[in-house]
């Protein structure tokens, strides 16, 4: 798939999400086969920028891959000017955010809100799209809820307005994470629209990869969940999509060089006391099978890195390599 001038290495995109897809996970899913991966959302006001974690978010020092950095607003100078800078600081992509439910997001009436204005989000990416000379890529729910899903006419719009690839959630902005996602609408924009088109939303295996491609028949998938805890999922779904057979899973030892790698990258990323806490949900999404709640709820309780990183290699020398 082609944004702008990049050629993509294939069809499979870490998708941005708040508090989640750092540098240390972003990286970490390139190196396992995702061919792009979008940033954290960043706000556009910049009376919110002076904090540790907008600076950590606009610095793209030792990012691998394509730099595509999100923005979240809901007035079209400022939007404009975040992306101007975010250029500026070294953003290749500029992505637009349409597509989150969180209140705090919802009630600026930024995120997937905007769906509710379409006149607002013409005006938003004709802004954004004139103020950079890189391309400009929106990511969408399906609609605002279930009675009101206007994806292929805001869809219509980005096509208009130059956005140059379309990511779509499946599930409008009242499901928030409820339920399953649906592709029917994710099939009626593709159809509607010339612009690429990638599928977000339960991408958690690689048959339902498969599934989602040749059913909405997009140009690329965009995996956000179904990457927690499971960065090597990307190399699995590739693997499919070339064989059409599973790989082996991946075994003991690698999960364990990953999540010591993981850890001391967080470390790295946030120091050592943030990092602890950043890395204790992450840790808990490698291992989130009943008979290791006990593992997270010891892990959660430490203070060192050292200990962290202890306590992995415990845990598969002691407890599942012996096995």
């Amino acid at each position: 798939m082609q944004i702008g001038p990049y050629q993509l290495t294939n069809q499979l995109i870490v998708a941005p999400m708040a508090g989640v897809t750092d540098q240390a996970f972003r990286n970490l899913c390139l190196r396992y086969g995702a061919a792009m991966a979008v940033s954290e959302m960043l706000s556009s006001n910049p009376e919110l920028w002076d904090t540790d974690k907008s600076r950590q978010r606009m610095s793209h020092s030792g990012e691998e891959g394509l730099r595509s950095v999100q923005i979240a607003g809901a007035d079209p100078d400022d939007m404009a000017w975040a992306a101007r800078y975010n250029v500026e600081q070294g953003a290749q992509i500029i992505d637009i955010n349409m597509g989150c439910p969180a209140k705090k997001v919802n009630k600026k009436l930024a995120g997937s809100a905007l769906l509710q204005s379409p006149e607002l989000v013409q005006r938003i990416l004709d802004a954004v799209v004139a103020a950079v000379d890189v391309p400009v890529t929106l990511k969408i729910r399906t609609g605002w809820d279930p009675e009101h899903r206007n994806g292929v006419q805001i869809a219509r719009i980005a096509e208009e307005s130059g956005i140059t690839a379309l990511a779509v959630h499946g599930r409008t902005r009242q499901d928030l994470f409820k339920g399953e996602a649906e592709y029917d609408t994710i099939k009626a924009i593709k159809q509607n629209v010339s612009i690429p088109v990638i599928a977000n939303g339960d991408i958690t295996s690689p048959e339902k990869a498969r599934f989602v491609l040749d059913y909405t028949g997009v140009d690329a998938l965009m995996v956000g969940r179904g990457a927690q805890g499971r960065p090597w999922i990307f190399k699995e779904i590739q693997h499919y999509l070339d064989t059409g057979s599973l790989p082996a899973p991946v075994d003991n030892a690698e999960k364990r060089q990953v999540m010591l790698e993981h850890l001391s990258k967080l470390y790295d990323l946030y120091g050592e006391y943030k990092g602890i806490r950043f890395a204790r949900k992450h840790i808990g999404w490698y291992l989130n099978q009943e008979e290791q709640r006990q593992f997270r709820a010891e892990f959660n309780q430490l203070e060192s890195a050292a200990e962290q990183c202890s306590m992995v290699e415990h845990y598969f020398d002691e407890c599942v390599l012996d096995k």
